[in-house]
């Protein structure tokens, strides 16, 4: 492909698939989507996009293209604690930069907490948002909180070639107006770069819907169903925003834009979200934790009004997005993601991939494998495990989407061709040693 498009992409943070009206929800969640449903008839939805259990873990899958078992970012750490990527790894960033695009990221960033891991040290240019998570801005709240022993949570900004420097506490008042802060440089950058010769890269990771579901003022109560469906509706509003900016500015048809979640829904009370008619929410392996809304749209390229329940896997976008650019991948590590483009731009009916194993952690809980699922730990409820089975549950997920029957005994055969997948993924770990979490350069081998 000759022409490098923008690149546009939008993550919300914890939001099921069953929350959007495009995917079943919507106001019959109490929270319209109609800027994100009429997105969805302009251009592809993936009814089975997958991610990782959850923000670290999806995170570092989509800046780097590998499996997070590979990368050391397993999973949520208290700050402070080694998180995130080593600065070994090359992301997504990284690469488009390389390749003469402007980068820029407003929003939650989760793969490191120091000089050196964060985003503009990363390969975006400009940066602003947390380098965390949102549920911090429970602490000035939480029983008897000792700022003097954890120091409030804090908005960042950084640009590259600088260090980053905080700018304000992230609190609960924050949290309610951070999406129309973050929205609104993003939008500032668009207008800043669309005329000039350059590509752009402009990842918005928003807060919404993460907990505490905190809505900007202008959405508190505005849906009658709570915080949640407020937050919900905001969401919406905010990508409306900002496809209303590249009409504005003529660059819809030069724009592949991309909308997806995280992870799965949340699971605590009173912010628990649904996954439709998958079973389970994030940190489990359950298919609510997997799959999450995706939806793409680059006029004239990605036919419109397309919905398809091919597998894709999040690793996938760092490696499609690589190809549609004319850049290659990393050739000295493994890379989980696939080039997708085929499949993507409608030359392809079938994605190239049939599955992939599923890690917390750095335990494998699960392989996915066309529309079968073998679990190898059973906790379809979050803190509610039974720990490694003796016999691996295998269900298939096309005719039992709650993965209630195990039938693994009748079913051997696919048992046997997902042992292979998960033999070829171990045999490569073995020659291409993990990197540990918290390691600063590659693993030795």
């Amino acid at each position: 492909m000759n022409e490098k498009p923008n690149i546009v992409l939008i993550m919300a943070d914890n939001l099921g698939w069953g929350e959007l009206g495009c995917y079943g929800g919507g106001a019959l969640r109490g929270a319209p989507t109609p800027r994100i449903d009429a997105l969805a008839k302009e251009g592809l939805l993936l009814q089975n996009f997958n991610v990782e259990s959850d923000c670290v873990p999806t995170r570092s899958a989509f800046m780097t293209g590998r499996h997070p078992i590979r990368t050391g970012a397993l999973q949520s750490l208290a700050p402070g604690q080694p998180q995130g990527i080593s600065p070994w790894e090359v992301t997504l960033a990284q690469v488009l930069r390389d390749q003469g695009y402007r980068t820029a990221m407003y929003g939650k960033w989760h793969l490191g907490d120091r000089p050196g891991r964060y985003p503009n040290d990363r390969g975006f240019e400009d940066w602003y948002g947390i380098p965390r998570t949102t549920d911090e801005v429970m602490y000035q709240t939480g029983f008897r909180y000792d700022a003097s022993v954890v120091e409030p949570a804090q908005i960042m900004a950084g640009k590259a070639g600088e260090p980053a420097a905080d700018v304000s506490v992230y609190d609960e008042i924050a949290r309610r107006m951070i999406d129309e802060e973050l929205v609104r440089r993003g939008i500032e950058f668009l207008n800043a770069v669309h005329s000039k010769a350059a590509p752009f890269f402009l990842f918005l990771p928003l807060v919404n819907l993460h907990y505490p579901t905190l809505p900007h003022p202008d959405f508190d109560g505005k849906s009658g169903y709570g915080g949640s469906a407020d937050c919900m509706m905001e969401l919406d509003h905010r990508v409306g925003s900002v496809l209303d900016a590249l009409d504005a500015l003529a660059l819809k048809e030069k724009t592949l834009f991309i909308f997806c979640s995280d992870n799965g829904p949340e699971f605590r009370d009173p912010w628990r979200g649904t996954a439709g008619p998958w079973r389970g929410t994030y940190h489990t392996a359950m298919e609510g934790s997997l799959r999450v809304p995706c939806i793409m749209r680059w006029p004239d390229h990605i036919l419109p009004d397309r919905t398809s329940n091919e597998i894709v896997h999040v690793t996938d976008l760092f490696s499609t997005l690589i190809g549609v650019v004319g850049a290659e991948v990393p050739t000295d590590r493994p890379i989980d993601g696939i080039d997708q483009s085929e499949f993507l731009f409608g030359n392809a009916e079938t994605s190239k991939r049939e599955g992939f194993p599923f890690f917390i952690k750095d335990e494998l809980r699960a392989v996915k494998w066309r529309d079968w699922k073998l679990h190898y730990y059973w906790e379809p409820e979050v803190n509610e495990s039974k720990g490694k089975l003796e016999s691996p549950y295998l269900f298939n997920i096309t005719v039992d989407p709650k993965e209630e029957h195990d039938i693994a005994t009748a079913n051997s055969w696919a048992w046997v061709a997902m042992s292979r997948l998960v033999d070829e993924f171990k045999a490569s770990m073995k020659e291409f040693p993990n990197t540990e979490p918290g390691a600063e350069g590659p693993p030795k081998r």
